[in-house]
């Protein structure tokens, strides 16, 4: 029995679809657009109207704190945040414990997803045994466990000897490395960006130049093994205009950046508000502007949540003994919406940095709804607006400085393999004959 989606605004950036669309549903797949299959039984049903319908999101990073720290998160708790925030699949980086450096734990986070049925996870393989920056992993044997990338996560690779043979291992299978671009002298003990916050603060900074001087390192050694590499949550002007220039020349990179960096600035951090706590730290106004505007031209093409979910206490310490942190997988498309509602970014290129092009920077077929495509879908209320509350979150990580912020745009229906995984709840005392429409 098939599912039918519709009366739906449906947007598929990958293949330009932008308008009112039924999509038909069977065995897991899209099977068609507007025009039932001969064979289709309708089986069920969404009405759409008024609803924007797109490829289900895929997050570029994530962390979902199992193996290793459970007592933060566990992966039902954030699979289930996950799906409820229209996500339906995850990369997750390295760092879990014990770390992503064999096929067996590259497997077993797959499993366990497999097991949970609901979102898909991509394991990111570490790039150096144990992350400790000195021996190489068996890339290979990562890459044929299901391993989409590789990457040393936060932790520096100091000798610039092992970064080189590591991004020449990973472009002989084909490989991206993800890249944490910092150097890890300049950053030193620090925890909020070096300027006049700090200086007021009196807490340990981090210049811009810890990721800038990183950022060229890694380009260097790009521009001479010919590696394909990510860099992953930028955060600083001048690093944006370094990968702009690379890009512009050929180099094979991409860039992200989180969804958090396009909103809050270090003068959200306020009194020591250690919910503003992150790494990269939040950096000035001008750098916000330039990753909002390097997002728009395309040079960073993809928006993740980088998130990172901890216990109460980890946030309750004095700011620099803190851990970093949000907690973002259910603000990724609120925030994202939001550079719509400012005219930042039109719906469809908001939505390709959330589907399609993190789809693409994986290496994995997803973030679209061409007919034959896995029926990965989100749906959601492009008009409802809503308060986000920190008393609300799936999340088992309620470290948010979002709390009690507005937003415009809710997800109404999330499905994977054509099975609805998430649908929220009517809203209460709502006149559903008066909701505005989605125009287009």
């Amino acid at each position: 029995m098939g599912l039918l989606i519709r009366n739906g605004h449906l947007i598929d950036p990958a293949h330009d679809v932008n308008g009112k669309h039924d999509l038909f549903l069977n065995d897991g797949f899209v099977a068609a657009l507007d025009h039932q299959p001969e064979d289709f039984v309708v089986g069920r049903v969404i009405d759409a109207q008024g609803l924007v319908v797109c490829p289900g999101l895929v997050d570029i990073c994530a962390r979902l704190r199992e193996p290793g720290l459970e007592h933060k998160a566990r992966l039902e708790s954030e699979i289930q945040a996950a799906v409820a925030a229209g996500v339906t699949r995850l990369s997750v980086p390295p760092d879990t414990n014990p770390v992503i450096d064999t096929p067996a734990m590259a497997q077993m986070i797959q499993q366990r997803a497999w097991q949970l049925g609901k979102a898909f996870i991509h394991p990111v393989g570490g790039l150096t045994k144990n992350l400790e920056g000195k021996f190489l992993t068996d890339m290979a044997a990562l890459d044929d466990a299901g391993c989409v990338a590789v990457s040393n996560a936060l932790q520096p690779v100091r000798d610039t000897v092992v970064m080189r043979r590591a991004m020449q291992y990973a472009s002989t299978f084909d490989l991206t490395v993800f890249l944490h671009a910092e150097d890890p002298w300049l950053r030193g003990n620090g925890c909020v960006h070096e300027g006049f916050v700090s200086t007021r603060l009196g807490l340990p900074a981090i210049p811009e130049a810890a990721e800038t001087v990183g950022v060229a390192r890694d380009l260097a050694l790009i521009e001479t093994t010919g590696a394909r590499c990510h860099f992953s949550h930028l955060s600083s002007a001048r690093a944006v205009e370094m990968v702009a220039e690379a890009r512009h020349r050929g180099l094979p990179v991409t860039a992200d950046v989180a969804a958090h960096q396009l909103h809050l600035t270090e003068n959200d951090i306020g009194f020591f508000n250690t919910q503003c706590h992150v790494i990269p730290p939040l950096r000035t106004e001008r750098d916000r502007e330039k990753l909002r505007r390097a997002v728009k031209d395309g040079v960073i093409t993809a928006i993740c949540s980088d998130h990172q979910p901890h216990e109460t206490d980890a946030k309750l310490a004095p700011f620099s003994e803190s851990e970093p942190g949000i907690s973002g997988l259910e603000t990724l498309l609120p925030l994202t919406l939001k550079l719509v509602e400012e005219k930042l970014l039109s719906l469809p290129e908001a939505i390709a940095t959330l589907t399609h092009s993190p789809a693409r920077i994986l290496g994995v077929d997803s973030g679209h709804l061409r007919p034959g495509a896995a029926a990965d879908v989100c749906i959601f209320d492009p008009e409802q607006k809503w308060v986000f509350e920190r008393e609300r979150m799936v999340s088992r990580g309620r470290n948010t400085p979002f709390h009690g912020w507005t937003f415009k745009g809710r997800v109404t229906h999330v499905l994977i393999g054509g099975e609805v995984v998430h649908e929220a709840a009517p809203v209460a005392d709502r006149d559903e004959d008066a909701r505005p429409r989605y125009a287009g």
